[in-house]
């Protein structure tokens, strides 16, 4: 039989599709109050988020009847008609997001002022909206200056299945500071603060220079090395033109981090986690990243709205394009000729080898015949091996010999920690920081100590008072971002195992380094004595194999020397 749902049944099914996690609560309360023209956002939370987020903002607020409204399914302030969803701007536009928050939970409280002599007051119990003629929400006076405060308690407290889906506070609370950071770099002409338990973990000054907001999340050390840029350029799809608009700060390439969260992108204002457009910031540094690393940066698109759907993806972390592909070649161009303008001369040298704290490993080279007979643009070996011809990849061999020789003494010995002294200061992001205090226990359990420390450039400060030391080689302190976000991904089943990988790749040869032919001959030696010499430890190939056979095909030769 089918039969119509009852309302309060279709409420908390459309709540669902909204409200997935606190994390969701906090986007949709933030962006409201972006839109609201707010220049101070402050958001706090309790626990998880299920306990209490509260959102506040100086923005235009609502007189008593809109405030009222807002409440209500499908009432908005951002539609008059269907034909507005193709040209609207603003960050929301559902009318399910005040609605559906407060059917998730136990009560939301909503205080506003447009400026008038008092505000409003608008409760409502959630799943209660058809419990009487008023639609179960009591309005009252308020006393508030302008702007407005949203109050959620009790998220999925009638949802038990929902609840304990979510993961632990600590981790869910990453999230919600995740939302916030994106916003806070994608808006730096706004002032965030971000509070949890009480305590400040994020506060942006609101100036409108990335620089100043890449201070407050990620620290002196970024914000002194980026470079801002702006630019313009012309797509085409389906015979239309469209000028897209790409600005934002870009750090330069000595400051990455393992993974490409820290690319913060936004679209038409909305920040997201658009992999396309990661994608092509990435691309856009070409050359310029070390292998395995990924950016830092923030960059920010507008396009004409009729070109982006901001609805193919339930909770807005990806949007759609008329012409993806031109889009993220616009992003790409732009990224690149920022950096060919910029200063990216780097500092510090690079260690070449670990032969001072490791012993070779003790095997049989399989490369025992193998003769290095040139080099290529300082990336590859050429070697000749019988009928052969290998193609080293240079850093990519030195990866393998480091990681081996590493596990090998790990696996007998541990994983020692060395004392830093004095203690060395590095800069997390909020999220970055949440995540380690979600995670202490594994990153700790890999050698590292860590203690936090007043309130440093702005970012979250900690004071590294110890690091891992496999065989006596310490791992460099700034590390710890990298680590926290690996143990935190959970891709690796053995965290020892991917510190490890880092740890092999930071001293390993680079491209670019010329090798003696003593040097490359030693490289190739060890190479062919490591239990896995085809690989570097994250995949990728080490050697390449072209046989006689190819040239005398390409030559138009009857057969080779020998016959």
């Amino acid at each position: 039989m089918i039969r119509r749902l009852d309302p309060e049944t279709r409420s908390k099914i459309a709540a669902g599709e909204v409200v997935a996690r606190p994390a969701s609560v906090a986007v949709e309360l933030v962006e409201n109050a972006l839109d609201a023209g707010a220049e101070t956002v402050e958001i706090e939370v309790c626990g998880d988020g299920t306990e209490r987020i509260r959102v506040a903002d100086d923005g235009r607020g609502m007189a008593e009847s809109d405030a009222a409204l807002a409440v209500e399914r499908h009432a908005t302030s951002k539609l008059a008609a269907a034909d507005d969803l193709e040209t609207v701007e603003t960050l929301g536009f559902r009318g399910e997001a005040l609605p559906s928050i407060a059917a998730a939970a136990a009560r939301l409280e909503l205080t506003t002022n447009d400026g008038g002599p008092r505000g409003t007051r608008v409760v409502v119990d959630g799943g209660e909206q058809a419990a009487d003629s008023e639609h179960g929400k009591t309005v009252s006076p308020a006393g508030r200056a302008r702007g407005t405060t949203v109050d959620v308690t009790g998220l999925f407290s009638d949802r038990p299945a929902r609840k304990k889906s979510l993961a632990s506070p600590k981790a869910e609370f990453a999230r919600v500071s995740a939302v916030v950071t994106r916003y806070a770099l994608a808006r730096p002409d706004v002032r965030f603060v971000l509070r949890h338990d009480g305590r400040e973990t994020l506060t942006t000054p609101g100036t409108d220079r990335f620089a100043d907001a890449l201070l407050a999340v990620y620290g002196r050390d970024a914000a002194s090395h980026a470079t801002t840029f702006d630019a313009v350029r012309e797509v085409t799809a389906a015979g239309e033109t469209a000028a897209v608009e790409v600005d934002g700060a870009l750090c330069h390439p000595e400051v990455t981090r393992s993974r490409r969260d820290h690319v913060h992108v936004s679209v038409n204002g909305r920040a997201l986690a658009e992999p396309r457009v990661r994608r092509a910031v990435a691309d856009g540094y070409g050359t310029l990243l070390p292998d395995g690393r990924e950016p830092v940066g923030v960059v920010r698109l507008r396009l004409p709205p009729a070109w982006v759907d901001h609805n193919v993806h339930p909770a807005k972390d990806e949007v759609g394009f008329r012409d993806a592909d031109a889009v993220a070649e616009a992003v790409e161009a732009s990224v690149r000729d920022a950096l060919s303008t910029a200063d990216l001369r780097r500092s510090g040298e690079v260690a070449m080898d670990l032969d001072s704290s490791l012993a070779p490993v003790e095997a049989a080279s399989v490369f025992d015949d193998l003769r290095v007979i040139g080099r290529f643009r300082g990336l590859y070996l050429l070697c000749e091996a019988g009928d052969e011809l290998l193609v080293v990849d240079q850093h990519a061999a030195h990866e393998r010999v480091n990681y081996e020789r590493l596990r090998e003494a790990v696996e007998s010995a541990g994983i020692d920690a060395v004392p830093v002294d004095p203690p060395a200061t590095v800069s997390l992001s909020p999220t970055d920081a949440a995540l380690l205090d979600a995670n202490r226990g594994l990153v700790e359990g890999l050698g590292f100590r860590v203690a936090e420390f007043g309130d440093g450039d702005g970012a979250g400060t900690y004071r590294v008072e110890a690091v891992p030391a496999p065989l006596g080689r310490p791992f460099a302190p700034d590390a710890l971002a990298d680590v926290v976000a690996d143990v935190a991904a959970g891709d690796d089943a053995d965290p020892r195992d991917a510190l490890l990988k880092d740890l092999a790749c930071h001293p390993s040869i680079k491209a670019g380094d010329d090798l003696t032919d003593d040097e490359a001959a030693r490289l190739i030696e060890r190479l062919g004595s490591c239990e896995t010499p085809y690989t570097c430890p994250h995949g990728r190939p080490t050697v390449l194999s072209i046989d006689e056979e190819t040239f005398v095909r390409g030559f138009g030769r009857r057969s080779g020397r020998l016959g």
